[in-house]
């Protein structure tokens, strides 16, 4: 019993790790892997808080532990990525740029904690942090498809969108296991075409974490369907 009630901080904690790893691999000059790493701490993050609900293990720890692994994995690895990739030519001008992205995503995580009880399932009041680090994770993959400049101004948008009060819509409501399976679907055939021929300097986390969440949503599919009612 012990052990099932810590299977999501186990989730989470990976997340945290990926987020470890992809600066790593930034700092390597590895931008491509670096980037993955963050796509996958998104996978991660977004089974750890369900799983918690389906084994009834929900605690003040693993939400505490939850905010401190996205503030790395969303928020400091996504900076030092851009930073790596594009503002490293500003020296240090360009370090102070590319960290106040995690100082905003802290600072949006923290009014999130404290307000959660008041929050609405219906919209996020500002862009969440991982959907953030997620997109600046993005830009880099196509970074040679995208200018520069696009990069800094959505850098710079997401800081302040991050601690804005607009009202981002909330996917919390969508059935999971119906569109996140083929969400996950095309994110594999995406990553597919993007490391063809070159799968042995991609990161080896990418080939357990992509089967486990589409097991996880396997599972998820079915359970739906015997208790006819998705979560």
């Amino acid at each position: 019993m012990r052990l099932t009630k810590s299977i999501p901080n186990m989730f989470t904690l990976g997340n945290l790790f990926c987020g470890f790893l992809s600066v790593g691999f930034a700092a390597n000059g590895q931008f491509n892997n670096a980037a993955v790493l963050i796509l996958i701490g998104m996978m991660l993050d977004s089974m750890d808080g369900r799983l918690a609900r389906m084994l009834k293990a929900d605690s003040a720890l693993g939400k505490e532990l939850d905010s401190l692994a996205d503030i790395v994995t969303f928020g400091v690895a996504p900076s030092f990525l851009v930073y790596y990739t594009y503002f490293f030519q500003f020296e240090l001008i360009g370090l102070a740029i590319a960290g106040l992205f995690p100082l905003f995503g802290a600072y949006r995580l923290a009014r999130f904690n404290i307000s959660s009880g008041k929050s609405s399932i219906n919209y996020f009041i500002g862009v969440p942090i991982t959907a953030a680090g997620g997109i600046l994770a993005i830009l880099t993959l196509f970074g040679d498809k995208i200018p520069n400049i696009v990069t800094t101004v959505i850098f710079t948008g997401l800081c302040f969108l991050m601690v804005s009060k607009i009202r981002i819509p909330s996917l919390k409501e969508v059935p999971l296991p119906k569109y996140g399976t083929i969400v996950t679907f095309f994110l594999g055939c995406l990553l597919f075409l993007l490391y063809k021929g070159t799968y042995g300097q991609s990161p080896y986390l990418m080939y357990i974490a992509a089967p486990l969440y589409i097991a996880y949503l396997a599972y998820r599919f079915v359970k739906g369907k015997n208790n006819k009612d998705i979560d």
